[in-house]
């Protein structure tokens, strides 16, 4: 059986998608963990992991996907398994046997990672993998974590209300200064999780992420990406349930981080990172 590595990628695809050309000036990574959380996710995974590795080539040497299964209940299990036996230099999966929540997964997927910088993003497949080099490209040395941002949210409508109210509602009670807290797209420098301890094990790691590399003092940088319907599976945070949960924990970051700050407390003072792309 012939080896089943990507050995030529397929041409990248930018914003607007315009095939990215031959010689274009652009400043490779010096390495990339891409890491997927996976929950349900089988039907579209598959894709993701796909799309992560043809793309990896274009902006780094030195690359490495990291699948967590947290749980999941349809075949993402073996889905998973046959990818990694298919692509076993480059892919890395871990299974949960019960799921750790939105939180406890990203957590361990930043602690999983070997390589220089990290990207993450969902396994559901409504964000275009490929569009990393959207964000690789935005890196330059004085960059930290380049955040996408949705052009367009395509879900059901009464989830972009709910989606665009909760946003909102947060960067105001927490003082964030990017767009789009709600954008699971995004690719960050290793070493900042030397410097900052994330604890949340739900969605509110969302703004506990930012709002700790904010306050630290890291340089973030954002930029547009498209976001797709969901074509598998169901989302796990908007029912009444969850989204009162999350509520309820938001006011206990609230004071933790906006009033008490004891992320500003810590005895490791973050420290600027340079010099971490390198020329093509």
């Amino acid at each position: 059986m012939p080896e089943a590595h990507p050995t030529t990628p397929c041409p990248v695809r930018s914003a607007g998608y315009d095939e990215a050309k031959d010689g274009d000036d652009f400043m490779k990574l010096s390495s990339v963990t891409v890491f997927y959380p996976c929950y349900n996710d089988a039907g579209t995974i598959p894709t993701m992991i796909l799309r992560a590795l043809y793309t990896l080539p274009y902006i780094t040497d030195d690359y490495e996907v990291v699948v967590i299964n947290d749980g999941s209940q349809d075949d993402s299990a073996l889905v998973l398994d046959e990818m990694a036996r298919l692509y076993p230099d480059h892919l890395r999966v871990m299974h949960r046997t019960q799921p750790s929540g939105y939180g406890g997964v990203l957590r361990g997927g930043f602690a999983s990672a070997r390589k220089d910088w990290v990207f993450y993003t969902d396994g559901d497949a409504q964000y275009d993998a490929r569009e990393l080099t959207l964000l690789a490209e935005a890196v330059t040395d004085n960059v930290d974590m380049v955040n996408g941002y949705k052009i367009k949210r395509h879900d059901p409508w009464h989830r972009v209300v709910i989606g665009l109210a909760y946003q909102y509602f947060v960067k105001l009670v927490f003082g964030l200064v990017i767009r789009d807290v709600d954008c699971d797209f995004r690719l960050m420098r290793r070493t900042i999780f030397d410097h900052i301890t994330l604890e949340s094990t739900t969605g509110t790691i969302t703004f506990e992420l930012v709002k700790k590399i904010q306050d630290a003092g890291y340089h973030i940088v954002e930029v547009p990406v498209h976001h797709w319907y969901r074509q598998y599976g169901e989302s796990q945070f908007f029912n009444f349930r969850r989204v009162g949960k999350t509520l309820i924990a938001l006011l206990g970051w609230w004071w933790r981080l906006v009033v008490r700050k004891e992320h500003l407390k810590s005895p490791t003072p973050a420290a600027p990172h340079v010099d971490e792309a390198k020329p093509e």
